[in-house]
Parts: C-alpha cells; structure tokens; sequence
C-alpha cells in the first residue's frame, strides 16, 4: 500500500526523528524524508533540556501527557539499551518545604499510582536515606525516573534512519507549503519536495508552519526561556539524583529543581521568562518579528494578567543568582550563591489559546494531507517514542 509513497516530516528534534524512525518501521517501501535548518539535529528543545526521562507522575490520569509519556519512557529504556546510550534509572524526590505544601504533595502521589506509579510518600527521615542534604516536610519517592542524554538519542535515531536509506537534509529551511487534492509541495531554500502526506514536527516554529500551509492553529506558539546553572565546588555534591519541587498545579512548569546529568553534573533551572525571540537564549537575543507577534496576540496579554506575579518573580529570579540560589535553598539549604555557574539556556514552545489559557496537554491536529504536532513541550522528549506510534495512526487514517 504504501511502496511509491512520500512523507515528508518538518523538523529534526526528537519528535521529529522518531516520527521518521516510526514511519519506515511501519510502512516498508515508502519513502522518508527530514527537514531540519539547523546544520545539526537537536539543536534546541531537544538538546537544552534537563536529560530527565519523566515517569508520567504530573499528568491528568486518561491524557495524552499521562499515557504517551509512561509508554514513551519504557520504550526510551529499551531504545537507549539497544543503541548503547547512556541511561541511568536514579529515581527522584518532589519534596514539600512547608505544611501548606503536604497537601498538594499527597494528591500529586494519588495522581501517580493512578498512572501506575510506585510511588512512595516519606517523611524528612526516610527522605534523608535518598538525599542527606534535603530539607521538607514530606517527600515523594518516584523511582520510575531517570536520566539520559536526548542529543544522543538523536543520534541513534538519526543512523537508524541512515540504514533505512531515508532522505535527511540538514540545513534546509521550509519556505512554503501548497496542500493539493492527493500530494502536498514543500518548498525549501534548497528544493522543492511533493509529500504524500507531511508531518508538521517543527517545535519551536510549528505554528508558523501550520499558518504557511493555510491551517488555521488553534493555538499559538509563545517561546519561555529556562535559565539553568551548573553546580560547582561544595555544592556539586549535595544531590545525588533529582529534586524536584511540589509544582504550581495552575502552571505547566515544574518550577526550580536539581538534577544530575549523564554526564555527571550537578544543574539547577530551569525558571520560566518570556524569551524575546523563538530561539531567544537570553536577555540579548531580540527578533523584532518574533517579539511582535507574542506581543499582538490577545492570548498573551490574558495570560500575562492571569499570572502577573508569578511573572514578575521569574523576571527577578532571572536577573539574580541570589534568588535563584534561595529557591534552591527551599529544597537543599547548603547551596551557596558562588557555586553557580551559569549553563545554556533552554526555550520552551508553550502553545497558548486566544483566551489566555495554557495548553497542558499534547496538541496533535490533521489539516488535510498535513499533521502539525502544535504543542510538545515536557515531557514529549521522554514521550517522543509513544508520540510518533500515535502519529503513523493518523497517517494510516489519512492513507486509507
């Protein structure tokens, strides 16, 4: 069914590369082809985030996060056991500095084991056996988590993808998009492709691609900047895993935590600032275009009036290191302020309505021959396996 058949995916991040990866699996025969600008694959989300692989403890029981990430993290353990990359199930702590905070921490653990978590509540003694330097109230045990690095990942996804004999083009930005009865054209500063079918994976920039096709997203795409620090000197060694904080339910960010890499590092961060460019790394880095579109779009300003105050405390935290160092200090008391050293900011692509309201799950929509991932920010890295089966479904819907 599928032998002459042409998919073209956009992007050449994790979900980008797994989408790939899924369809030459899935549809022997046909041909594959990855579009990415950069002259390298994961270059942004993908490659400048924590390496945390995700349990699935944060997410409504019955939603796409919820389900894809549990199935995407086991099928992530297998892929990095058989490519050989480097993965370490070290397991995490969500701790509650406070009594107010206990609360949320149990429903956070009910929420969990009703993902299939083995979750495990403790008190600050049975924390301590985990992390010796940890301050709370309570704690949470959640041992399904762990570490990798995702531009490795990457990697093996894309010589996998070699072997195939798809098509990969690096350095080739996708200028237009021309939806016709049976075939799709992407035009890119390179050439011109005709797609039976086109997997919008573009992060970042996967609402810009959606408007170029003539969609009409129902979201869009707001860039946040989070800002991480190495931990250097005493304080590299205060953590052994990773410790997370109780989350803001009415926010999709995690908030401030401590992670080991793969690498062996000791990293904080990251907070949540809006970036002044969709691949805005900091302060500096300002793309007029960019900036007016966050700044025309009724959603933004709605959002912003919703969450004035948080706004203003991750603007601050962002211009002092003794303030990100005292959110560190809720959790681990024994960070000092000279021990942080700055390390490359991430930008997360937060798909947000016209109402103001945050899209907290997984948004997937069909336009026609086109599919456009529109949000798949946390914990699509660790999900992007799962991702990718869910997608060569809709590809099957559209082929039959």
């Amino acid at each position: 069914m599928t032998r002459g058949r042409h998919y073209v995916v956009i992007g050449g991040g994790i979900v980008g590369l797994a989408v790939a990866g899924r369809l030459v699996r899935d549809y022997p025969g046909a041909r594959v082809s990855v579009l990415e600008k950069e002259s390298r694959w994961a270059l942004h989300q993908t490659g400048r985030n924590s390496g945390v692989i995700h349990s699935g403890l944060y997410y409504p029981p019955g939603s796409h996060k919820a389900s894809m990430c549990r199935r995407g993290s086991q099928a992530l353990w297998r892929f990095a056991d058989e490519e050989g990359v480097p993965v370490d199930r070290c397991g995490k702590l969500v701790v509650a500095t406070d009594a107010g905070q206990v609360g949320a921490l149990r429903a956070l653990a009910a929420r969990g084991r009703a993902n299939g978590l083995a979750v495990r509540e403790l008190d600050p003694l049975a924390a301590a056996e985990y992390e010796p330097n940890v301050a709370c109230t309570a704690a949470l045990h959640v041992p399904e988590t762990g570490i990798i690095d995702y531009s490795a990942v990457c990697a093996a996804l894309a010589r996998r993808l070699v072997d195939a004999e798809a098509n990969l083009k690096l350095g080739v930005r996708v200028v237009g998009v021309r939806e016709h009865a049976n075939s799709v054209v992407v035009e890119t500063t390179a050439d011109s492709l005709t797609a039976d079918v086109v997997l919008n994976c573009a992060g970042l920039h996967s609402d810009e691609i959606a408007r170029l096709s003539g969609a009409r997203p129902s979201a869009r795409i707001i860039p946040f900047r989070g800002e991480y620090y190495d931990l250097t000197g005493p304080s590299r060694t205060l953590i052994r895993s990773l410790v997370y904080p109780v989350p803001d339910p009415r926010l999709p960010f995690l908030g401030v935590h401590l992670t080991r890499t793969i690498d062996g590092r000791a990293h904080a961060g990251p907070n949540a600032v809006l970036a002044l460019a969709r691949e805005g790394y900091d302060w500096r880095t300002v793309r007029w275009g960019d900036l007016a579109r966050t700044l025309t779009y009724p959603g933004f300003w709605r959002l912003a009036a919703r969450h004035a105050a948080t706004g203003v405390t991750e603007v601050r935290r962002s211009l002092s290191r003794r303030r990100f160092a005292e959110s560190l200090r809720t959790m681990v008391p024994d960070v000092r302020d000279e021990d942080l050293t700055p390390a490359p900011a991430g930008v997360r692509a937060q798909a947000v309505r016209p109402d103001g309201s945050l899209v907290d799950d997984f948004l997937i929509d069909r336009s026609g021959r086109i599919i456009h991932v529109l949000n798949a920010p946390s914990p699509a890295a660790t999900a992007a396996l799962e991702i990718a089966a869910h997608i060569a479904g809709l590809v099957a819907e559209i082929e039959r």
